[in-house]
């Protein structure tokens, strides 16, 4: 076996179910400040209520996986990230807060404040996520001792900008689903119009990215010509993103809520093949970069942790499963609701 390989493998499903799960309770975060009433305000939060602490558990796995099948990697990539990520905690933070304190209190402008605090949490974070993914695809620069050589204004860079907007977009649409299938009576019939808008902004955003990452960064199809069949995944993405508006024209929500993971699922299966062998590309020399080889920890460690992981992932996956169904169907306002 490639223990490599297969932690590789790993590390993008976790990345995956990640940007899937939280990806809708950011969208609702994103999507916050459009609805102006206090009971629809609380509707959208208790939507992801009992799910957002649980979807972010995929996070907190990842990090803890990355440490440690990958360590030389995750030194370099958070030393490099260290003031981005802080500000990703803090967004984190903020848009958990924000959450537990809002109801606390009645008055408007309190309430105001906690929902522009989760609205900049949930967009901020969402923002970041895409800043790292872009800085990944078109590279760090990493010298030869394997340290980031560069500053927190190297990371701003256009392309990781443009990957960072296209992550809100993609969220906000994929939060506007969400709420679609939560919700109903007059709230569902404008999130309706929400959806339209945020798959317009996403497909405008998805197609710019797309040309951006042809001409700008080479490395991102280098797999694609050695391993063609990478190329029925594109057409399925393409299909599931035509799928989205015609499921949404013909009300079937839950069709278009498939469609939206799908999406997501196929463009975090991209960015592994993109970056495939490497995990940190040097943009300074192309020999300094980390792959799945050299920043790898020992076969040994490897084969415990692969052993930890198959027994630990389906009680992960049980439990997720556990919490949708129980809170499956429309949001309604209780007794502890937020």
């Amino acid at each position: 076996m490639d223990l490599n390989l297969i932690w590789f493998v790993l590390l993008g499903v976790l990345l995956m179910g990640y940007a899937i799960l939280d990806g809708f309770d950011l969208g609702v975060g994103i999507l916050h400040l459009a609805v102006k009433n206090d009971e629809e305000r609380r509707l959208c939060m208790n939507s992801i209520g009992p799910l957002w602490d649980g979807n972010e558990v995929w996070l907190v796995t990842f990090g803890g996986a990355l440490f440690a099948a990958f360590p030389e990697v995750y030194a370099t990539v958070f030393s490099g990230f260290y003031t981005p990520f802080m500000a990703l905690l803090f967004a984190l933070i903020l848009r958990a807060v924000s959450l537990e304190f809002r109801s606390k209190r009645e008055q408007p402008a309190w309430r105001t404040v906690w929902d522009w605090a989760f609205f900049l949490g949930s967009t901020l974070a969402t923002f970041l996520y895409g800043l790292a993914v872009g800085n990944a695809m078109q590279g760090m620069p990493i010298g030869p001792d394997k340290e980031f050589q560069g500053s927190t204004l190297d990371l701003l860079r256009p392309y990781p900008i443009l990957v960072g907007v296209l992550a809100v977009a993609t969220f906000a649409m994929h939060g506007s689903i969400y709420l679609y299938l939560k919700t109903e009576s007059d709230l569902q019939r404008r999130i309706h119009g929400w959806i339209w808008r945020a798959f317009g902004f996403f497909l405008v955003t998805f197609l710019f990215t797309t040309v951006y990452t042809l001409v700008e960064v080479p490395l991102a199809t280098r797999n694609f010509e050695r391993h063609p069949w990478v190329w029925l995944v594109v057409a399925l993405n393409m299909l599931a993103i035509g799928n989205i508006p015609r499921a949404v024209y013909q009300n079937r929500p839950g069709f278009a809520f498939f469609s939206s993971c799908s999406s997501i699922a196929a463009l975090t299966f991209f960015f592994g093949v993109a970056l495939f062998p490497e995990l940190v590309h040097s943009s300074l020399n192309p020999a300094w970069s980390l792959n799945v080889y050299n920043g790898a920890s020992s076969p040994k460690t490897l084969k415990i942790m692969l052993t930890i992981a198959l027994l630990g992932i389906p009680f992960v996956l049980a439990y997720t499963t556990v919490i949708f169904w129980v809170f499956r169907g429309k949001v309604k306002l209780g007794k502890f609701s937020y």
